[in-house]
């Protein structure tokens, strides 16, 4: 039991994070660059972030985690789980708390009254001090992330950390501005009535939680896709059970510990924040997600699975992140080399495993315009394939960017592409010196005939990983409807386009518009296609299927809690 919220302590909380989130809410509105969290790896330690760990105390953070048991102490313990195995070829050997729900959820449920009654500016402070100190601990958070998701190093540095904390951040003050933007603490109501006495009333507004918040964790980016719908949770008023993928429970486990020793200090109940590990098989997610006490679902993952829970999870609001057919079209360019590094390094980052890389890209038949002249179908398609070469010739390189293989079955799609059709671009295995156990492959790219209907199989499903299909169509206006007609029904979490053409950029930004995709035009530099910055981009769009909701927008955040007015007679 905690002792109750501590004044002096929610008053130093504010102090020290209100500025950072009046920032955060100012960068949302105006859409500009702006993180609190350096990206930079040598940012943190003794010179860097005051209190942070530097690159060797990280990493020796996250090996005495190996081989051993996180503890959490939380309600309902009634064993051990975990069966980790780095994408990079040995077994964490770590074993996590196995919750028994019906002891858990209560012991959350009992928590939640405190922290609905702080508000929503403690709650946000409270979240805001949890972020900073996830921060702290970004290095070892990398490791974690690399040694679950098979990312580089760098990627799981910047991405499982800073800008994953940058998603956090971004729901808790999306949730602040709608919980105190929909009505005021109190009020006094008087209507005149002529002669006679005014009718008056006080009138007390509260934003109160749905519930139960359980977070479905993904494989490939577990902080990343998961803190946007754990901090908008928890910001407005809920617990927040969170269940990782079996295969990346690390980098969330660590999350819940923090989580926990913050609420803790600053007088809450910890069992507002809790960790469900599963044994192997046991496939917890979909008895968990239908019980009455789980009032929200956040996933990240397969159609299937979120298709299921939006089907039968009835009883809570579910916001899912599924799968789509990311689409590029190529109609012609003012910067034929940029174009082609651009899209060479969005095929090959993080061997293709995230949901905004793109894998069809339709190419006109009769090829395209120019700055270098003329190109035929046949030469764009080489072209690229010799820029994917070209960036992945040097193994050191290679393996920084690509990082592992995730699991077997992207290792599979990736043998199986080149049955699909023509191979412009075959998969290459390569070695990492540092890591023998690690699969780690390069991209494949077929051609396919988008007039041929044996060829629409392969490119109109999703095949995740580092395959791409590069489609021969007609014509801009046949891409344009073929680009349509795949965001309706297939879903696309980013579209690409590069034209010269004022006329088929309106086309194109025309089908986004009305079939909802968001949309990257003519990107040549350091801006890829697959990335999408906190407090300015909005990742998926919600009207399509590929995502019923949005990170972050106010749609994600607002129907998770409700304003309960309580009036009495002044």
């Amino acid at each position: 039991m905690t002792a109750g919220p501590s004044t002096d302590q929610l008053t130093q909380l504010t102090e020290k994070h209100r500025p950072t989130l009046d920032r955060a809410l100012e960068t949302v509105r105006s859409r500009g660059y702006w993180s609190p969290y350096p990206e930079h790896p040598k940012a943190y330690g003794a010179d860097g972030v005051p209190g942070s760990l530097g690159a060797a105390e990280g990493q020796a953070a996250f090996e005495a985690l190996r081989g051993g048991r996180f503890a959490l102490e939380q309600p309902g313990t009634d064993g051990w789980a975990g069966s980790e195995v780095s994408p990079y070829g040995f077994a964490l050997d770590i074993e996590y708390p196995h919750a028994d729900a019906d002891v858990l959820l209560p012991a959350m449920r009992a928590a939640m009254p405190a922290w609905r009654e702080a508000g929503p500016e403690a709650r946000a402070v409270v979240c805001a001090e949890i972020l900073a100190q996830i921060n702290a601990r970004t290095h070892e958070f990398a490791h974690a992330v690399m040694h679950t998701s098979g990312q580089a190093f760098m990627m799981a540095f910047q991405a499982g950390g800073p800008h994953a904390q940058d998603r956090g951040l971004e729901a808790v003050v999306y949730a602040l501005a709608e919980q105190t933007g929909a009505a005021p603490r109190s009020a006094e109501w008087v209507k005149p009535q002529g002669k006679r006495d005014p009718l008056e009333l006080h009138k007390e507004f509260t934003a109160v939680p749905r519930g139960i918040s359980l977070l479905i964790g993904c494989n490939t980016f577990p902080t990343w896709n998961g803190y946007p719908g754990l901090f908008a949770s928890l910001a407005t008023g809920n617990a927040v059970l969170v269940k990782p993928h079996p295969r990346a429970v690390l980098p969330l486990a660590l999350t819940v510990r923090v989580a926990r020793e913050v609420l803790r200090e600053a007088g809450f109940s910890p069992d507002l924040v809790a960790l469900a590990a599963e044994r192997d098989g046991e496939g917890i997610a979909k008895s968990l997600a239908v019980r009455p006490e789980i009032r929200i679902v956040d996933y990240t993952g397969s159609t299937a699975f979120g298709d299921w829970l939006e089907a039968n999870a009835r009883q809570a609001q579910v916001f899912t992140e599924k799968a789509g057919v990311n689409t590029v079209v190529v109609h012609s360019t003012d910067d034929y080399k940029g174009m082609l590094s651009n899209l060479a390094f969005s095929l090959s980052l993080y061997s293709g495993q995230m949901c905004t890389t793109p894998q069809n890209l339709l190419v006109p038949r009769e090829g395209i315009g120019t700055d270098a002249g003329h190109k035929t179908y046949d030469e764009v398609v080489a072209d690229l394939a010799a820029a994917v070469d070209g960036l992945l010739g040097d193994d050191a390189r290679a393996n920084a960017l690509l990082g592992a293989i995730v699991n077997d079955q992207v290792k599979e799609r990736i043998d199986a592409a080149g049955r699909l059709g023509e191979v412009a671009l075959a998969s290459r295995t390569l070695a990492n010196p540092d890591f023998p156990g690690a699969t780690v492959r390069t991209p494949v790219i077929v051609k396919l005939d988008g007039a041929k209907p044996d060829a629409e199989a392969a490119y109109f499903s999703e095949c995740f990983g580092p395959v791409s299909f590069a489609v021969a169509v007609d014509s801009a206006e046949d891409a344009v409807r073929l680009l349509r007609r795949t965001v309706r029904e297939k879903g696309a979490m980013t579209v690409g386009a590069y034209t010269t053409s004022p006329e088929v950029e309106r086309l194109v930004e025309e089908a986004c518009l009305e079939e909802c995709a968001q949309l990257s035009l003519n990107l040549t530099g350091g801006v890829y296609v697959n990335q999408t910055a906190a407090f300015s981009d909005f990742h998926g769009s919600g009207g399509n299927p590929a995502a019923n909701a949005v990170l972050c927008d106010s749609a994600f955040v607002a129907s998770r809690f409700r304003m309960v007015e309580v009036r009495r007679q002044a």
